[in-house]
């Protein structure tokens, strides 16, 4: 990967410490899953330093070390009784507004595609538009927990557009990593995920605003099950 600027490193350092500030903060300020996120963050920092993410051709793919975790961490978070009350916990408005992050994710993606770091079809300029819901966060999170005129389906709704929009840039990015299962973006491939500290960006940013997107979506399921009692 060719040198990209510190200023856009430091952009997406500062990002991914947002998302985990915001999920902290949904989390209750849960200082167990402050310090699991900050040491998973570390943890992959030093792994991505060593180089040992820049072998693409590798099998099974190396960056799966990233994304694996989080991802089965999530299925047992949904998988389990345990792990369904932790979910239920999180506060929903802070789940919301965490998608602001998608808004700096999108703008640095931008600048790596113009440095030969990401493929245009990861960009809102190509087939991302997860801008949307960076862009809607504020304003769900301002009409639903403020001024409380955005019902349970809104929400629902809302939710689910995001969630298809995040699937849609997930599914791009993952098959223009260059290795055996690169699909796009031969002429400009996916490689700053191979490196620091955009490895951050699907060990950590995309399942946080995944689970967030999931939390919300049963939360509010949920709730719309519950049938008022009749006097």
């Amino acid at each position: 990967m060719q040198a990209v600027p510190a200023t856009l490193s430091l952009a997406f350092v500062l990002t991914t410490a947002l998302t985990v500030g915001l999920f902290y903060l949904a989390a209750g300020r849960s200082r167990p899953t402050l310090y699991g996120l900050l040491a998973w963050l570390a943890g992959q920092a030093v792994v991505v330093l060593t180089g040992f993410y820049d072998a693409p051709q590798a099998l099974p793919p190396r960056l799966l070390l990233a994304i694996g975790p989080p991802l089965l961490l999530t299925a047992a978070l949904l998988l389990t009784e345990r792990g369904r009350r932790y979910l239920d916990t999180l506060h929903p408005q802070w789940l919301t507004l965490l998608h602001v992050v998608r808004l700096p994710v999108e703008l640095v993606l931008l600048g790596l595609f113009v440095y030969g770091a990401v493929p245009e079809l990861m960009t809102l300029e190509g087939r991302n538009w997860d801008i949307l819901s960076g862009l809607s966060a504020p304003v769900v999170y301002y009409l639903a927990y403020q001024r409380r005129q955005l019902g349970s389906t809104a929400l629902l709704i809302w939710n689910g557009f995001g969630l298809l929009l995040l699937l849609n840039v997930v599914f791009y990015a993952v098959l223009a990593v260059p290795g055996p299962l690169q699909r796009f973006g031969f002429g400009q491939p996916n490689v700053a995920v191979l490196h620091f500290p955009f490895v951050w960006l699907p060990g950590c940013v995309v399942p946080l605003v995944l689970l967030a997107h999931l939390a919300a979506i049963r939360q509010l399921a949920r709730a719309r099950k519950v049938v008022p009692a009749v006097c």
